[in-house]
């Protein structure tokens, strides 16, 4: 059942830009400021947290060199670090007792950065650091052994191919009514 009134796109249109929000993997070699990069790392700084422990640290990188030294590291996962002329890592605590916390937390702040990055007109695209070589990525950014860094956010101007969208029209996500419910989960 949907209930949607001939006013409801004025809202849907208000909140378009989140809904573009995409990840982008492929960069151009044009450099992201200082300013923005300032802008998006005090976006994530104040992205909100599980009882406002804000467990996270962030090393913004934009030295190219460190950058694809992390993508060799980690391919497939880091592939947008290839080409990206920025990226933010996110560092959180290494502690299973909290993980799922942190892992919450963690997503909260990958996404706002992929939202700073659109704001400001830019692609971002969240690589991550699986586990067998995460030693390695700390050790290269100095990251203490209590700290472990599973998610970096590639950040860069994208080219004319990474903007392209990767589905057709109407194709990016199920229809509506296969994904949102009103009340209750539907009967059959």
């Amino acid at each position: 059942m949907e209930h949607r009134s001939a006013d409801s796109d004025a809202p849907l249109d208000r909140v378009r830009p989140l809904i573009r929000v995409r990840q982008t993997r492929e960069f151009t070699d044009e450099p992201v400021s200082r300013a923005e990069l300032d802008a998006i790392a005090d976006v994530a700084r104040w992205t909100g947290s599980s009882t406002n422990e804000q467990p996270w640290r962030f090393i913004v990188l934009a030295e190219r060199d460190t950058l694809h030294r992390i993508a060799e590291i980690g391919l497939p996962q880091t592939r947008p670090l290839i080409t990206a002329t920025a990226a933010v890592a996110i560092v959180l605590p290494d502690d299973p007792a909290y993980a799922i916390s942190y892992a919450y937390d963690e997503g909260r702040a990958a996404e706002r950065i992929l939202v700073a990055a659109s704001a400001l007109d830019l692609g971002a695209g969240i690589a991550w650091i699986r586990t067998e070589v995460g030693a390695a990525v700390r050790e290269l950014l100095n990251v203490p052994p209590d700290r472990r860094i599973r998610s970096l956010v590639a950040i860069g101007h994208p080219t004319a191919a990474g903007r392209r969208p990767k589905s057709g029209v109407g194709r990016a996500r199920r229809p509506r009514a296969e994904m949102v419910f009103e009340e209750r989960w539907p009967g059959e």
